[in-house]
């Protein structure tokens, strides 16, 4: 029985540790498109470098990007995935997804900060807006930067929401804090790990992220022992 989350190893630009992580069936590859991001992806990895990637997981990050210059990147390299990490409102995405090819799923992100109790009904309306656009939600930790803290925001506050899409978890997630993840009533699709898991942006510690996969593994055989 399959009760761990999907895992997404973000902020990829090195081909051998994608391989690595290919080989270790990570679920979901994560590539930057962001070019103020320590991690931006075309500082390393060219468009058919990606596209010559064989894997369904590719995931493009984007953040406050053009509608077209996001669709060519998805056609040149082969994404099976866009997450929209910036201020994307509804118009966009509904555009988007004219224009994107229907076998391309869209993830949206939704920033968290630590006045997300104050604004529930403001951050419920934001996850209910897009739907009819979108196949999953991501919640991270809000910041300037839009990402990549690092941190990890309050996860129990998503217990005050309708959450009506699977959701990726990111924010500061490692090994110590994993489970807190039994604390959430709608458990995530999957976990977005970056930072934590990293020698220097864009170079990924793969023992530790073994190590991390290992300890989900663990946890699913403990969950099937109980059932």
């Amino acid at each position: 029985m399959n009760l761990h989350p999907h895992l997404k190893v973000c902020g990829l630009t090195k081909t051998e540790q994608i391989q690595e992580l290919i080989g270790m069936k990570a679920d979901f590859l994560g590539f930057i498109f962001y070019e103020k991001s320590p991690r931006y992806v075309l500082n390393q990895l060219g468009l058919q470098d990606i596209a010559n990637i064989e894997h369904s997981g590719k995931t493009g990050v984007f953040v406050n990007e053009e509608i077209d210059q996001i669709v060519e990147i998805a056609e040149k390299a082969h994404l099976n995935y866009i997450q929209l990490h910036g201020d994307e409102n509804q118009d966009f995405t509904i555009e988007l997804r004219k224009k994107l090819s229907p076998e391309i799923k869209i993830i949206k992100v939704i920033r968290i900060g630590h006045d997300a109790a104050e604004n529930r009904n403001k951050i419920q309306q934001i996850i209910n807006s897009p739907l009819s656009t979108l196949n999953y939600l991501l919640f991270d930790t809000d910041s300037k930067a839009f990402g990549g803290t690092g941190k990890q925001f309050d996860w129990t506050v998503l217990n005050a929401f309708e959450i009506p899409l699977p959701y990726f978890l990111s924010g500061g997630i490692s090994e110590e804090n994993i489970e807190n993840i039994k604390f959430l009533h709608q458990k995530p699709f999957a976990l977005d790990i970056n930072s934590k898991f990293e020698i220097e942006p864009g170079n990924k510690d793969i023992d530790r992220i073994k190590r991390f996969q290992s300890i989900l593994h663990k946890k699913e055989s403990q969950r099937d022992e109980l059932l």
